[in-house]
């Protein structure tokens, strides 16, 4: 069987969605003629059994800062924001804070926080590929130091190297930085991807995009996957109300609930929606703006954060729900990203309930396998929930009708199908 060294800092247990694709890959790719190896940061606990593991020693950036501040060290800073404003009382969506932050990040975040793993990764892996060839190196990002670490050891050993992005690097719709450190960046990206043999990204929108950068290199679409040793068969008993559940971070300005919220107040206003039938649950760091968006609509009974779980919990909660809530992107530019959850959701079997932001890759999916629907307005979102809510009324709870032939070329058993034959290429 052929060898294939995969560098991604983020993998299981590490808390982290970035993790699930490599996790993926190093499963199921066995099944298509490659082993896959993984060169990772020190994990916070056991990998899966059956994985072949390389850990080595790491020094976060943001370390002695995430002490300082009480912060979960395995988590990156900014998705713990909002967890930090809400133990200091901050409630502006911009405050001090964020602007320190974000100062703190500019300078010593470059090219990302991870930066310090790659001496490490470095001297771990060139030691491995001395005792132990393999046949290509696959890096996914973020962060994009895995990339660099990939570079240097294809360029030292001459091996063929695939550099996969969950998601862009300096091209992505919500890069941080200022212009100034993008074009710096830009360089740096330029210059270490030459090196690599082929790219691999998640969609046909950020496949053109990278296009446009890395002009002449060989580019791949393979789509993220849900893990079907996940999926909820047999089904989980529902929810006896009519549950619509939200699990992940949710990130203000970027992303909001209040389509649906608008819309379910007026159902309830019109006497068309119980609001005793009604509940909206979200699954993540608790937020107190969006508190305050459902007591403007009326909904504070209805509305509840149920605050971080383990991944195990998420997953009930999604499979025990009436509807699942995907919040889109708002933004035209982020047309091309499929949300981590989004495949999650594929092997809970509940219908998905997509809202807000532009017709996009999520819509797409949706539509080609029948596994929900979706709206950006409150007449848009109106009809549907109507269905949906008439259903639970008549039959005690809402059925999923996907296409379980055409979800099936989402899992990551296909995604890994899919990297088995771009490995196969470069090593042509």
């Amino acid at each position: 069987m052929k060898k294939v060294l995969v560098v991604s800092y983020y993998f299981p247990p590490r808390p982290a969605v970035g993790g699930l694709r490599p996790l993926g890959l190093a499963k199921y790719l066995p099944e298509f003629g490659w082993e896959a190896v993984v060169l990772t940061a020190k994990l916070p606990g056991t990998p899966a059994p059956g994985i072949r593991v390389i850990e080595t020693t790491y020094e976060d950036t943001f370390g002695l800062g995430k002490k300082l501040l009480g912060l979960d060290s395995q988590q990156n800073i900014m998705s713990q924001v909002a967890q930090l404003k809400k133990r200091l009382r901050i409630k502006s969506e911009r405050s001090p804070l964020d602007f320190v932050l974000a100062a703190w990040g500019e300078v010593a975040a470059y090219p990302d926080t991870q930066k310090r793993w790659r001496a490490r990764a470095l001297a771990a892996g060139n030691g491995h590929l001395v005792r132990e060839p393999v046949e290509a190196i696959l890096s996914t990002s973020s962060p994009p130091t895995s990339h660099i670490v990939a570079g240097e050891l294809k360029a030292r050993h001459q091996i063929p190297w695939v550099a996969d992005f969950r998601d862009l690097w300096t091209q992505n719709h919500y890069y941080p930085y200022s212009p100034v450190r993008r074009a710096v960046e830009r360089r740096l990206e330029l210059r270490t991807l030459s090196k690599a043999d082929a790219l691999v990204t998640v969609s046909e929108p950020l496949a053109h995009e990278l296009a446009s950068l890395h002009k002449g290199k060989q580019i791949h679409v393979v789509t993220n996957g849900f893990d079907p040793e996940e999926v909820n068969s047999p089904a989980s008993a529902l929810t006896s109300k009519f549950t619509i559940t939200y699990t992940g971070n949710l990130y203000p300005g970027k992303q909001t609930p209040e389509p649906l919220f608008s819309t379910l107040r007026d159902l309830i206003v019109q006497g068309e929606i119980a609001p005793e039938d009604i509940e909206v649950r979200l699954v993540g760091p608790e937020l107190l703006w969006v508190d305050r968006l459902a007591e403007s609509y009326g909904l504070r009974q209805q509305v509840r954060q149920l605050g971080l779980v383990p991944r195990d919990t998420a997953l009930l909660r999604q499979r025990e729900s009436q509807l699942l809530l995907l919040m889109k992107w708002n933004d035209p530019g982020q047309k091309g990203v499929y949300q981590a959850k989004l495949f999650e959701y594929l092997a809970a079997r509940r219908p998905i309930l997509a809202i807000g932001g532009y017709h996009d890759v999520v819509n797409e999916l949706l539509d080609e396998t029948g596994a929900g629907a979706s709206g950006s307005t409150p007449p848009e979102l109106a009809p549907i929930l109507r269905r949906f809510y008439s259903e639970y009324r008549e039959a005690g709870g809402v059925a999923f009708r996907g296409d379980e032939t055409r979800i099936a070329k989402y899992s990551q058993r296909d995604m890994a199908r899919r990297f088995a034959q771009v490995l196969d290429s470069v090593c042509r």
